[in-house]
């Protein structure tokens, strides 16, 4: 026996579906782009607002990169920068400039000023090859005797070229560089080393979870640049704005436009790229701030995409309609609203797929829903037409019968008849009334056919028993049109059916025959076995009928012009009667058939033949 599948059970299917692709998808390429979209416009959204964490950019912008004759003059800027900067000292200075390389005499007056500066960090870069790293580019020995060193690489992407996270630790020819904002914040802290664990890095009382395994990223929390304490190095050299630096945390780099390098977008880019060293700025204040960002792993995500498709399967098992369809909206909001919700306490989501999940499975389960209840629908209409149908069709049926019982009873009640006549009229009633029980019977067990909720009560018997109790019944019609019906049905032909509907199929055939035949004219019934099983034929010399009509002969209600035409009265129910027993038999109808020269009908039953 085959199960049918409940519609509480498809909508789990469906929604199992749902998470199950979008968990997929969310390991793509496409969704991670879908990802930093969300984060990008989360961060419009919601801009970072704190306090100030006592950073400040020294920038080498245009006017100083102008008046110092450009990257040539930057060391002899920076020492008389550093100099000044002497007379309101600033608490740490990491400086993000290119210090590789020996600068000839200049080198000597920046290095004493380096000397003479304290919490002093220099940036070095990694050195690359085909291989990864071949070492580190260092600044010049003569600058590193009273500074740290820090790496300054900042990521982009993954999948664009946004910055959103820097890396904590490099490791290159087997040395380890910290970050140059972290190195900053260890000056700032004045903690002696930076602590670190394969899950986190630890800089005095600061605690930064920070996988080793996965690179030590930092989410830099990036606020909009124009809110950056920044400083022009011009202004520092002729001694204005040293009152700003005094205990700040001066990030030294180069941001004129014409000569920086290392700029990069962020989530709050408008349409320019940030200087690395401003990168590193907001990275610092970030840690300092303690106000940090923590990437959830991928089990969230995925717990949270089969939370949304249950919530779709529940909503639309239980509620339909208006309901179900706000329901729906409100879960496709909340889906949409739980990453903005965890990016407001400091945690990122990957957002696509519980918004997939969400999207997915509301549209898989409204779907079913709208074609289930669709379905629903018709099959009730159609129940409804097929029993109203079968309301005519036995109404139809029933008046010959009805009228004989009704007009014999009258008979009886209205005349003193002789008792020979009165018996005979009795008969009548008992037989018509014996044939219209039986009438109803078979046409509640085809309309039980039709539904599938009847099985055929086969029978094995002489077809020319059946032919003959049908021409019986058909003879008083026959006679009052002067019609001689003949049968050539053989004896010893034998076939397996459920005897009450065949005899329906036949004897409605045969009187269709009778009805639509003109007076004195002949009907035909014959049969023989075939290559198939049995065939059963019934030919008249009526109107006949043309192609377009044969064709829909069989529909319900439908009759032919000329039958209308000819003044009998009839409903066009029968014949998709007799249709829809004899394919219930595993059988079909055919029809022969021309305009005035007459019709034959042939029932072909399959292989039932003994």
């Amino acid at each position: 026996m085959t199960r049918r599948i409940t519609p509480g059970v498809a909508y789990g299917l469906l929604a199992v579906g749902a998470a199950a692709v979008s968990m997929l998808v969310s390991w793509t390429a496409l969704a991670a782009q879908f990802d930093n979209n969300v984060y990008d416009f989360i961060f419009r959204v919601r801009p970072t607002e704190r306090a100030d964490a006592g950073a400040v950019l020294l920038a080498f912008d245009e006017r100083t990169l102008h008046r110092y004759g450009g990257i040539a003059g930057m060391r002899p800027a920076l020492t008389q920068a550093l100099d000044q900067m002497a007379k309101a000292p600033p608490r740490v200075v990491a400086i993000d400039l290119t210090l590789t390389d020996p600068g000839g005499e200049a080198d000597a007056a920046l290095e004493a000023a380096f000397r003479r500066t304290p919490g002093l960090v220099l940036g070095c870069e990694m050195e690359p090859d085909a291989g990864g790293c071949s070492g580190w580019q260092d600044p010049v020995d003569l600058f590193r005797t009273n500074a740290a060193l820090g790496h300054v690489h900042a990521l982009a992407g993954p999948q664009d070229e946004i910055n959103r996270r820097i890396t904590l630790e490099r490791v290159c020819g087997h040395t380890r560089r910290w970050a140059l904002s972290l190195e900053a914040l260890r000056l700032y802290k004045q903690a002696k080393f930076i602590e670190s664990s394969p899950t986190d890095v630890s800089v005095g009382s600061t605690t930064i979870a920070s996988r080793w395994d996965d690179g030590r990223p930092l989410w830099v929390r990036y606020r909009n640049a124009a809110s950056v304490a920044r400083v022009s190095m011009d202004d520092v050299i002729a001694g204005r704005d040293l009152e700003r630096l005094r205990g700040k945390v001066v990030f030294v780099g180069v941001t004129a436009q014409s000569a920086v390098r290392d700029r990069l977008f962020t989530p709050l880019s408008g349409g320019l790229p940030m200087p690395g060293v401003e990168i590193h700025l907001q990275a610092f204040e970030t840690m300092a701030t303690g106000d940090l960002l923590y990437e959830l792993g991928p089990f969230v995500p995925m717990l949270l995409a089969l939370v949304t498709v249950a919530l779709a399967a529940v909503i639309f098992t239980f509620l339909r309609g208006w309901v179900a369809i706000v329901c729906a909206a409100v879960l496709l909001l909340l889906a949409h609203l739980v990453p903005y919700a965890f990016f407001t306490r400091g945690l990122i989501l990957d957002a696509f797929a519980p918004v997939a999940a969400s999207w997915l499975g509301v549209l898989s389960c409204a779907g079913f829903q709208y074609f289930y209840v669709r379905r629903r629908l018709v099959v009730s209409e159609a129940t409804t037409a097929r029993y109203q149908q079968a309301f005519h069709f036995v109404a139809h049926e029933m008046r010959t019968p009805l009228t004989a019982i009704q007009g014999s009873s009258e008979l009886m009640t209205r005349y003193n008849l002789p008792e020979l006549k009165r018996k005979e009229l009795g008969q009548m009633i008992n037989s018509e009334s014996k044939r219209l029980a039986k009438m109803i019977t078979t046409f509640l067990d085809v309309e039980k056919l039709e539904a599938g909720q009847l099985e055929l009560r086969r029978a094995t018997f002489p077809l020319q028993e059946l032919v003959d109790t049908c021409y019986q019944r058909a003879m008083p019609l026959a006679e009052r049109k002067q019609i001689r019906i003949t049968s050539e049905v053989p004896d010893d032909l034998i076939v397996n059916a459920d005897r009450e509907l065949l005899e329906y199929a036949v004897y409605n055939l045969m009187t269709n025959a009778v009805k639509y035949s003109a007076p004195e004219t002949d009907v035909l019934i014959t049969a023989a076995p075939n290559s198939s099983g049995v065939s059963i034929s019934v030919r008249d010399h009526g109107m006949g009928m043309d192609a377009g009509e044969v064709k829909n002969l069989f529909r319900k209600f439908y009759r032919t012009r000329r039958a209308e035409q000819s003044g009998e009265v009839g409903t066009g129910i029968g014949l998709s009667v007799v249709q829809q027993i004899v394919v219930l038999h595993g059988g079909h109808v055919e029809v022969e058939s021309a305009p005035g020269a007459g019709s034959t009908f042939t029932v072909v039953l399959p292989s039932t033949l003994h």
